[in-house]
């Protein structure tokens, strides 16, 4: 089968009596070019094994499939299923009905069983393309990066918002707590914009392109758990300087000793000093 069309989309969800779930975030990838865009910015590579979430109808797994990746597609909706299987009939697709945010991923990508293993050919690295819905993107990420080492690389298709909290650098108006989270985990870059107009329905917010890269080793040596819990009391009063916001973790004195001045405001901190902090 050929990479789906608006008006293969259509025909496909008539013939299987579908609608898109507002309440899932379904708005399903029709455009033939931006499918291309998405794998050829994904780095994809015959032999790599590549987790999809949320394939929907399946127009990102048949590009990732052109381009010789095996693919684990997860898919929340129990009722796309039966399309989603004839579209990759014959293809190098495992298709697992599950909420992405309970799957056990080391069960589904640690090898515990041989038919986990590699063949050959195969790559032993994983890594994750897809077109995220907008309302589990953010939490999903930000699970999936500490959790399971196994994944790699990430290109991921989030709303606009975002995809720039993600990737915001101290100072910038989107640093957060997600970006605090992806930088201690990996990097992340906004790599490319995706228009409105090439998903089915039409959403009302734009999409941008973030590829995120795993570090084997987290950039500071400090306790995550540790340096979470200064970063949320830091961005839980933003306005705030740090000697305010995380008085009941530390006296400005501590805070100076770090090297750090006490009069900063958390989105200002760069990750290298949130971890002299956690250290204090």
């Amino acid at each position: 089968m050929s990479l789906l069309t608006r008006t293969a989309v259509r025909e496909l969800m008539d013939r299987h009596g579908l609608s898109p779930s507002r309440a899932l975030g379904q708005n399903f990838l029709c455009d033939p070019g931006t499918i291309d865009k998405i794998v050829r910015l994904s780095g994809v590579r015959p032999g790599d094994r590549v987790v999809e979430i949320g394939p929907g109808l399946g127009s990102l797994t048949l590009g990732l499939t052109d381009a010789g990746a095996s693919v684990l597609a997860v898919e929340i909706d129990r009722y796309l299923i039966p399309a989603l299987e004839e579209v990759v009939v014959g293809r190098d697709v495992r298709i697992l009905h599950a909420d992405a945010m309970a799957v056990d991923w080391q069960a589904e990508l640690g090898g515990i069983s041989e038919a986990r293993q590699p063949e050959a050919g195969q790559s032993d690295r994983w890594s994750v393309v897809a077109n995220l819905p907008y309302n589990v993107g953010t939490p999903l990420i930000l699970e999936m990066l500490p959790s399971v080492p196994q994944l790699e690389r990430y290109l991921v298709m989030v709303q606009a918002e975002v995809g720039e909290r993600l990737a915001a650098e101290p100072g910038e108006k989107g640093c957060g707590i997600p970006s605090v989270i992806t930088s201690f985990w990996g990097s992340a870059t906004v790599v490319g914009s995706v228009s409105s107009q090439v998903f089915f329905p039409k959403p009302k917010v734009e999409s941008v392109l973030v590829k995120l890269e795993r570090r084997r080793e987290p950039m500071v040596d400090a306790s995550f758990d540790r340096l979470m819990a200064l970063v949320r009391a830091g961005f839980g009063q933003r306005r705030k300087m740090i000697r305010r916001s995380l008085a009941a973790f530390l006296t400005s004195d501590q805070i100076e000793s770090a090297g750090i001045d006490p009069t900063k405001r958390a989105e200002a901190l760069d990750l290298v000093e949130w971890g002299k902090l956690a250290n204090v």
